[in-house]
């Protein structure tokens, strides 16, 4: 556990110091994010934070490579996959920040960069809950292009609140990094090193480091580099620890233990993917491209019922917790616990969420909504 707490740190070091220099480089090339009618700041704001939290990630893990407890991973070339994706994805959105690319060619980017960490060894090789495994490489590759592209850009469409996306990917990073670690050491395996796990503590220092000037109120965005960084690396995790697990090896006991890894993505990032698909059903039906921006995300929602910029962040990352928490839990707790848990939790949340909204406080001591609210059409 050292070994994987001191990577992480190095990880948010690298960050954490890289983001100020960023900034002053992203001010003086004029690339900042201009106040747009969809947007919910209120002056220009740098936007190449993408670029500190590569230098975090790939940092940690070209020091990882010097660590004996980690160097081990460095023969396999999924480490090297997962690198030059980073690396290739980063560029593609520092370029779409600059240029604002159309929505087709960072589509398309996005797939030649999938298409091409999955060709250099990760792939999802098998679904372990229903004992399925892909029969060819090519169909292997595909399904893996989809889930990583259908990863970046929910990452991307969440991206909308300061320190909103870095916090919903520190959570869900977090409960993969603790899954992954408690599975190992259930194994009793001679080493408790694992490549997924390392990955996870990699991203949650990076997000960490970062949300130190991207929380509001923030002095610099990650841009699409940034978020679609996250997106890849996080659907990489994932894949990692999902996707090879080889269906025949499971037994009955172990069904449920195999099947956290496919409940943990959608339990994490739950937010981003309801997120993605109302957007995609929305702009389709208004005959717009699926990736249009527009201003009817869940946390602009939140905003209009009444939220501050700071809480409404916060109630998503409770929201991400609470659903992370579930699908970890699910490793050490039978049915009854969890069953509590989920509903106590899901009270819980629920009273913050609701409670929280000066609509609804002023209705229900005085009858009526408050006039400011109303004449924004915020109820």
């Amino acid at each position: 556990m050292k070994a994987y707490l001191l990577l992480g740190v190095i990880a948010m070091a690298i960050t954490f110091l890289a983001t100020p220099i960023v900034r002053r480089i992203s001010l003086a090339l004029h690339v900042v994010t201009p106040v747009r009618e969809r947007d919910v700041h209120t002056v220009p704001t740098p936007r190449l934070g993408g670029i500190a939290m590569l230098l975090g990630m790939v940092g940690a893990f070209l020091i990882s490579r010097q660590m004996p407890y980690f160097s081990q991973f460095y023969a396999d070339p999924q480490v090297w996959a997962l690198i030059f994706g980073s690396l290739a994805i980063t560029l593609l959105g520092v370029v779409d920040d600059i240029y604002d690319l159309t929505w087709w060619t960072k589509l398309s980017g996005q797939i030649l960069i999938a298409t091409a960490v999955a060709w250099q060894g990760i792939q999802v090789i098998s679904f372990p809950v229903f004992g399925i495994t892909i029969p060819s490489t090519r169909m292997s590759i595909m399904v893996t292009v989809l889930i990583i592209v259908f990863a970046i850009n929910a990452v991307n469409f969440v991206d909308g609140l300061d320190g909103l996306a870095a916090g919903i990917t520190l959570i869900g990073a977090g409960a993969f990094f603790v899954y992954s670690y408690l599975r190992i050491r259930l194994t009793n395996a001679q080493s408790y090193a694992s490549f997924a796990a390392m990955i996870g503590i990699v991203i949650v220092g990076v997000c960490l480091g970062f949300l130190f000037s991207n929380f509001h109120p923030a002095t610099i965005f990650m841009g699409d580099s940034g978020s679609m960084l996250l997106g890849l690396t996080i659907s990489c995790m994932f894949i990692v620890v999902t996707g090879q697990i080889d269906p025949a090896s499971i037994g009955g006991s172990q069904f449920l233990p195999a099947a956290i890894p496919l409940l943990l993505p959608v339990a994490v990032l739950i937010l981003p993917f309801l997120d993605t698909i109302m957007a995609v059903i929305r702009r389709v039906g208004r005959g717009d491209t699926p990736i249009k921006p527009d201003s009817q995300h869940l946390h602009h929602r939140l905003l209009k019922m009444g939220h501050s910029h700071r809480r409404a962040v916060l109630v998503m990352y409770l929201w991400a917790l609470y659903f992370s928490l579930l699908a970890v839990c699910l490793l050490k707790l039978n049915w009854l616990p969890e069953l509590l848990l989920a509903l106590g939790g899901g009270v819980l949340c629920l009273l913050v969420t609701i409670s929280y909204l000066p609509g609804l406080r002023s209705y229900y001591f005085t009858g009526s909504y408050p006039r400011h609210l109303l004449e924004k059409d915020e109820l």
